[in-house]
């Protein structure tokens, strides 16, 4: 199971930390990671690359827990947040190498 939170309402340019808890699942090979999912769109992969810089994941293996840091954040950033697990270890970039997804956790980012 993948339990997200940290999910809320902030504005331009403020940070935020989710939290992607896992549990029956190892996090240990980082083959949990996260994607979003923006109304009206497909998920798409999320990482430090494809964020210019602002996005980074982190793991702390003894709370079995994947963080998503998120600066800088821009109204374009607003989607469901949704962390996902593949076997393949080290995780991948193409969604369709995930097969197992949490529900997810909104972030709206407005003025």
């Amino acid at each position: 199971q993948l339990v997200e939170s940290g999910g809320t309402m902030v504005h331009p340019g403020d940070s935020l930390q989710l939290s992607c808890t896992a549990s029956g699942l190892s996090i240990t090979n980082g083959n949990i990671r996260w994607a979003r999912k923006a109304p009206g769109k497909g998920p798409e992969y999320v990482s430090s690359g494809n964020t210019g810089g602002r996005f980074t994941t982190s793991r702390d293996n003894d709370k079995n827990t994947v963080y998503l840091q998120m600066n800088s954040l821009k109204p374009e950033d607003t989607a469901v947040y949704i962390c996902a697990a593949t076997g393949i270890s080290g995780g991948s970039s193409r969604i369709r190498d995930y097969d197992y997804w949490g529900q997810g956790t909104q972030v709206t980012v407005s003025s």
